[in-house]
């Protein structure tokens, strides 16, 4: 399922959602003219400024060589992409539903509420996979942790979603509860499938830890930042 837009207008401008994903596009465009230079300065670039689970264990009894520091990572990892698919899927989802919460949150307190999120979801994969030496890198748990604050916001809203059916592609409007309540739960479960992996592998690629976990983290910080008006609270939003 692929969401193509959602039915709930803002009030203002998403500034820091625009300036997140042109910061996005130009970093992946740094990183193409590397792969250019070859694969090594850019495998070199990804164990700089991605989070490396085993690196980071490391750094808790002082041994660390990252000259930006590990802790650094958590952060510069959430504006590195492994590829087209990966920056777009992700560039997509942002803007669907980061422009709600920013509009909710304000800008100063969304783009606080997204780098919390992304930090917190790399600490996640991290708790599953300490050992891994396989650099952790993208937006995904920091826009999973918006979709959970969009999930207990706005619940009914609708979502226009692409949906193939066998041979047919179609669309169809889905409220936010179960798109995005299917999408943690897909989640959550790849996550539990991927701790008989082997730790350098992951789990294909892909952190489930990260988004499961920037997605519970969404659920708390967001109403602990100001998602609900005075007197309302998870589920009771009309919007």
């Amino acid at each position: 399922m692929v969401p193509l837009n959602d039915n709930n207008p803002t009030r203002t401008t998403p500034y820091v959602v625009f300036g997140l994903i042109a910061l996005n596009v130009v970093l992946f465009f740094y990183e193409l003219s590397l792969q250019g230079a070859g694969e090594q300065a850019l495998d070199q670039f990804f164990r700089v400024w991605a989070i490396v689970p085993a690196e980071l264990t490391d750094s808790f009894v002082g041994r660390t060589v990252n000259p930006v520091g590990e802790w650094f990572t958590l952060i510069s990892s959430q504006f590195l992409h492994g590829g087209w698919a990966h920056l777009g899927g992700n560039m997509l989802y942002l803007w669907i539903f980061g422009n709600n919460i920013e509009d909710q949150l304000g800008h100063g307190k969304f783009i606080v509420f997204y780098l919390a999120c992304g930090a917190l979801a790399g600490l996640a994969q991290w708790v599953f996979m300490p050992s891994s030496i396989v650099p952790t890198l993208g937006a995904s748990g920091a826009i999973a942790g918006i979709m959970g604050a969009y999930i207990i916001r706005f619940p009914r809203a609708q979502i226009l979603t692409l949906l193939p059916l066998f041979i047919l592609i179609t669309t169809v409007r889905i409220p936010a509860i179960f798109f995005l309540g299917w999408w943690f739960v897909q989640q959550a479960f790849y996550g539990v499938a991927s701790l008989g992996a082997n730790a350098d592998m992951g789990a294909g690629g892909v952190a489930y830890w990260a988004h499961a976990g920037g997605f519970v983290f969404g659920v708390i910080l967001g109403p602990l930042l100001g998602l609900f008006p005075k007197g309302q609270g998870p589920f009771k939003s009309r919007r």
